[in-house]
């Protein structure tokens, strides 16, 4: 369940990011836009989600990352013949 609300605040993190990458870069408030503004009362609840969301974040900060597993067992079937049928063996031709 925890895994599944980190998932979504990370969403609406990188939503929020977004938006303020086109306010930095466009002056253009997408969420306010979609909304209705910026003060209007969809739009305030959208950003405070995304503000409880980045708080959320905060814990992704201190997960230790994962240690790739090195012994994990494979099968081992390994058949390198063609499909063909078996190889000459060229080795044995003498140069004339």
């Amino acid at each position: 369940m925890m895994a599944i609300i980190q998932r979504i605040a990370l969403v609406l993190t990188i939503i929020g990011a977004i938006n303020w990458g086109l306010i930095g870069f466009f002056k253009f408030d997408l969420v306010g836009a979609i909304f209705g503004g910026q003060s209007a009362f969809l739009a305030r609840v959208v950003f405070g989600l995304v503000g409880i969301s980045g708080l959320a974040c905060i814990t992704l900060l201190f997960t230790p990352l994962r240690e790739p597993r090195l012994d994990v067992e494979r099968p081992r079937n390994h058949h390198y013949a063609t499909e063909f049928g078996e190889e000459n063996d060229l080795s044995k031709l003498k140069d004339e």
